[in-house]
């Protein structure tokens, strides 16, 4: 059996895995991916293959809610998948890196210690993301860790892309503009340099649109200006966020309508966004389509016009556009809103072939578009456990 890593996508009650062999050329093979979720009272494991044929499946209830039993269940299901002693590392995507982690890193004592000082900037993701580290940390010291940020793709933005209009002393206490689903957008850029590497050269937007969304504007496979910023409730409207804001409503909120801090935060991160235009509707992109409701219409007008604003102001950013590339699971999947999309951003000289759209082809612009439009699936995963094998490698003594 080859040597294996393990990827980890932590969120506030579920538990994303993939599991990648390493081959003799080092190259990385998915064998297998899953979650363990709290469903109800129970946790719910299941496996499956990379057809996606079901390897286990399991269902428990479990005597707290903490991670550490479940990372323990995931790493002996693992070792007992692979035969023993072939995990030889884990592979985190940890969301936010803050100013000063502009790669991936392998865990140490001091990393997580400055990573804990990043909660306040990602208070929804990072405590997730970091607690599975620590649970394999207890249970297995031994074995290699690697953190994957989300933002470390976009430090190559200017300082101009990345300054707030604030006193110094603000940016000097790190509060400026960060951008993320960084891991995505550098697998655009290395998948783009494989089948349209000219384009790879020039500039593109990527659009990562699931129940996050963001935009990218790339410049030769570097993040040039992204939507979101200083967390990731900015930019796009999203499944249950609300995206970019004038400041002014927020105090607003806290002064006239009497909400607290905690109250504000729940309705930007969980109220907002498709669930909340909709009226509670949905914040699923699908459900959505698919209603006959007047606000699910409206939900989805505004989802697009967000869209087509921001990526007319990157395209400003670029000094010009020569692609767009769509991902994620709405970016991916729902063709009516690329359509959609596509159609007001004819100014650009965007012209989408409408059959090669409705099957989901991987060029779906015109032959006389002036710009090349492009799906392409994400693959935070793979990234993920191509970081960790390159950290570990670097990281390993010399001559072993």
């Amino acid at each position: 059996m080859a040597d294996a890593i393990l990827t980890l996508n932590a969120g506030s009650s579920s538990l994303k895995f993939s599991l990648f062999e390493i081959g003799a050329s080092g190259a990385l093979t998915l064998v297998s991916h899953g979650l363990s979720e709290l469903d109800g009272k129970e946790q719910h494991f299941l496996a499956k293959d990379p057809s996606g044929k079901v390897l286990t499946e399991e269902r428990w209830t479990p005597k707290d809610q903490h991670f550490q039993p479940v990372l323990e269940h995931l790493i002996e299901w693992t070792e007992g998948h692979l035969g023993q002693d072939h995990l030889i590392a884990v592979g985190h995507r940890v969301v936010h890196g803050g100013p000063d982690h502009d790669r991936p890193e392998l865990v140490t004592k001091p990393l997580l210690d400055a990573l804990d000082r990043l909660v306040p900037l990602a208070p929804l993701h990072e405590p997730h993301n970091l607690a599975p580290i620590r649970a394999i940390m207890a249970a297995r010291p031994n074995l290699p860790q690697v953190a994957c940020f989300d933002t470390a793709f976009h430090h190559t933005m200017p300082v101009v892309a990345t300054r707030f209009a604030l006193p110094r002393e603000y940016e000097e206490a790190g509060v400026r503009r960060y951008g993320f689903h960084g891991l995505s957008y550098e697998y655009i850029s290395r998948r783009l340099r494989d089948i349209a590497p000219a384009l790879a050269n020039g500039r593109v937007i990527a659009a990562h649109l699931g129940n996050g969304a963001s935009l990218c504007a790339m410049q030769d496979g570097r993040s040039m200006d992204t939507t979101m910023g200083f967390t990731a409730l900015d930019g796009l409207m999203m499944g249950t966020r609300c995206g970019a804001l004038d400041p002014g409503v927020i105090l607003y909120l806290e002064q006239e309508r009497g909400l607290t801090a905690k109250q504000v935060e729940d309705l930007l991160y969980k109220q907002s966004g498709l669930l909340g235009v909709s009226g509670g509707i949905a914040s699923d992109m699908r459900t959505l389509l698919a209603s006959k409701n007047p606000h699910a219409e409206e939900a989805i007008e505004l989802f697009v016009f967000r869209i087509v604003r921001e990526t007319g102001a990157l395209t400003s950013s670029l000094g010009g556009l020569e692609g767009i590339v769509f991902t994620a699971g709405i970016g991916e999947h729902a063709p009516e809103i690329r359509a959609r999309v596509c159609a007001r951003l004819g100014w650009l000289g965007v012209v989408l072939d409408e059959k090669a759209n409705a099957r989901d082809a991987d060029l779906i612009s015109a032959p006389q578009s002036r710009v090349a439009v492009r799906v392409i699936p994400t693959n935070e995963e793979a990234m993920i456990a191509q970081h960790t094998l390159d950290t570990i490698k670097q990281a390993a003594p010399a001559g072993l």
